[in-house]
């Protein structure tokens, strides 16, 4: 059992997200971040979609009742765990009555700039009840993760049966090389979006050659980007369709909106584009309010081969450090 001491920001229990349940009005959710998300769980030997521990925008201390190995990664935040810090995408032996923390930046002393998001996995995952399928959290609808809400001190946080020794377990990393590049600025590869032909050749041109700032206002929702105003050919509206993660819909102000892991299923705006999932990653760290993006088109087919690779590498990139 893990016990939440303190917790602040969007801290939340996730999984892979709740597929199968759009067709119903019900949101993917899942992580910001599925790569540095899904590394976690390599690092401790759960299966990919094991619920693990989301927190962006604040931090998050948590006490041990029991022995345990841990594994954590993301950007733009700090782990320590009792009196010694640790980097982030490696595993860790913690035991009873440890403490452990998430703290914004990437020294101590605090928040240094360029991240967003970090993950915290256990050996054995944290057991909490599924809800269509799914641990993960969607905070609007009030369902999923610990009672579909922020944790918050006092939570339990129960841990399940791990089946390697925890000796065996601890002291593994994903080597540097196949990690994310997390920069402040990314350049994001797209796909044009079904409406692409709804807008002018040269906000299409502006799309593609233009800085795009992340917003304050943006969250797990939608990362909302304020740059060169896009213009429509015949107006902004269109009958509501399908949504998903990564779709860049461009309303009436002519400003860009990224939707993200907990965007709505349903949308009538035209979709200039969607970002491709390997990126989503790199999006999803920029932080709102200060960092900004650009974009360049790629292909399905090397979209995907771009999205085999990353897998591949991610799990025959942890080694015994």
């Amino acid at each position: 059992m893990l016990e939440v001491i303190h917790a602040s920001g969007f801290a939340t229990i996730q999984d892979l997200g709740r597929s199968g349940w759009r067709r119903f009005g019900v949101p993917l959710s899942g992580p910001m971040d599925a790569f540095a998300f899904q590394a976690t769980n390599l690092l401790v030997e759960n299966p990919v979609n094991t619920a693990a521990l989301e927190i962006g925008g604040g931090e998050i201390e948590l006490q041990t009742n029991q022995d345990c190995v841990i594994a954590t990664a993301g950007a733009g935040y700090s782990l320590s765990v009792y009196t010694w810090e640790f980097p982030l995408w490696d595993s860790c032996l913690v035991r009873a009555g440890w403490t452990i923390r998430l703290k914004e930046g990437s020294l101590p002393q605090g928040k240094t700039g360029g991240g967003m998001w970090a993950y915290l996995s256990v050996a054995g995952g944290f057991d909490v009840p599924p809800i269509l399928n799914s641990r993960s959290t969607y905070l609007r609808g009030h369902f999923g993760g610990i009672e579909g809400r922020l944790l918050q001190p006092g939570d339990q946080l129960k841990v399940g049966i791990t089946k390697l020794p925890l000796a065996a377990l601890s002291g593994r990393t994903l080597i540097e090389e196949v990690r994310p590049a997390y920069v402040e600025s990314p350049t994001i590869e797209v796909i044009p979006g079904p409406q692409a032909k709804s807008f002018t050749d040269e906000s299409m041109e502006t799309f593609l050659s233009s800085l795009y700032r992340v917003r304050a206002v943006s969250d797990r929702m939608g990362y909302r980007l304020e740059g060169a105003t896009l213009s429509h050919l015949r107006g902004a509206d269109l009958i509501s369709e399908g949504m998903t993660i990564g779709s860049i819909q461009v309303p009436a102000d002519g400003q860009p909106i990224v939707l993200m892991a907990d965007c709505g299923t349903t949308g009538g705006y035209p979709k200039i584009a969607s970002v491709i999932r390997t990126d989503l990653s790199l999006l999803a760290q920029c932080s709102p309010g200060k960092d900004s993006v650009r974009f360049q088109t790629t292909t399905i087919e090397a979209a995907q081969q771009k999205y085999r690779t990353m897998m591949e590498k991610m799990r025959n990139g942890i080694i015994d450090s």
